[in-house]
């Protein structure tokens, strides 16, 4: 069956997307970022890009690659002190006179037809905000380690985001969506109050607010190049930052739960207890790791019964 952003385009101007780079201390992979923006052949972009207080090169970097491209793209460069990757993102947003936002990392890279497929799904369902894609998943020094980073590095069984039912599980339950995968339109992180800044793993709590209100979609499309070294935040072995993130997204999933109704809600309930039980499990607790995860499971199971229930779309993020 042809997809709708599968089919040709109809003689019109290219809608402008803004291609938003939050920068921090990637002065080995930003120059990489950058040119993939240029090797996408949508013809209408802009290029914004912040160097949120690196304390290497990347700043330096940024500025002799602007120096020597700002002639093939509109480009606007700022350096400041260190804010974080939410209010980064949300200064970026405010910066941006596109259509679309594509979001980026400067340790990732785009893959050139990706913008196209994923402006061609926005405009094709005008009630969706925002659009993931499938990724390649790749070392420090660009080898290729997986050829779909939701199905090689996650696991993630990819039939569940072709409904909105199924994008809710699974964002909820299985997040598996990593790298510079999403374009959403401008207007999206306004009506959803902004990507909430003081978060150090933000993309969930973002996407939450999407699903739930049915406004994310997705493109098997592999649209990006996610990047798999030592400095991800996701792959840290030291056990107070892994305790603090876990603590942190335990924080969103039972903030976010009143957003959803019936089975859904109750899924991300039983999520805030399974991630309890990580955390009891590094903090080598067994007696808090058992009441969790019985919660979870039982939550779980609740969950399944009746994942086919109605859903009331949020109102308010």
């Amino acid at each position: 069956m042809t997809r709708a952003y599968d089919k040709p385009r109809p003689y019109a101007p290219a809608p402008l997307v803004s291609v938003l780079i939050p920068a921090f201390n990637h002065e080995r992979f930003v120059q990489r970022c950058l040119d993939s923006v240029l090797e996408d052949p949508w013809p209408s972009k802009e290029l914004i890009v912040i160097d949120d207080g690196s304390s290497d090169h990347t700043g330096q970097r940024i500025a002799e690659w602007v120096a020597q491209h700002e002639r093939q793209i509109p480009v606007r460069f700022l350096r400041r002190a260190n804010k974080g990757v939410a209010a980064t993102l949300n200064e970026l947003a405010s910066l941006a006179r596109g259509e679309y936002l594509r979001l980026g990392a400067s340790d990732d890279y785009f893959l050139p037809g990706g913008l196209d497929a994923q402006v061609r799904y926005l405009e094709a369902h005008p009630a969706k905000q925002a659009v993931v894609g499938d990724s390649i998943v790749v070392d420090e020094a660009g080898r290729r380690l997986h050829d779909s980073g939701m199905c090689g590095l996650h696991r993630a069984d990819k039939r569940l985001y072709r409904t909105d039912e199924g994008i809710r599980r699974a964002v909820i339950g299985q997040w598996a969506v990593g790298g510079a995968v999403a374009l959403v339109r401008r207007n999206a992180p306004g009506s959803l109050g902004g990507w909430t800044e003081g978060l150090r793993i933000d993309d969930w709590d973002f996407f939450l607010r999407l699903a739930a209100r049915d406004a994310l979609g997705f493109v098997d499309v592999r649209v990006c190049a996610y990047r798999v070294h030592a400095g991800n935040l996701s792959k840290t072995r030291h056990v107070a930052t892994r305790v603090a993130h876990l603590s942190e997204s335990r924080r969103v999933a039972r903030l976010r739960a009143v957003l959803f109704d019936g089975a859904d809600r109750t899924l991300l309930r039983a999520q805030v207890h399974y991630i309890g039980a990580k955390i009891a499990f590094l903090r080598r607790r067994p007696g808090a790791l058992a009441l969790h995860m019985a919660a979870y499971l039982t939550l779980a199971a609740l969950a399944r019964t009746g994942l086919t229930g109605t859903h009331a779309l949020a109102r308010q993020a």
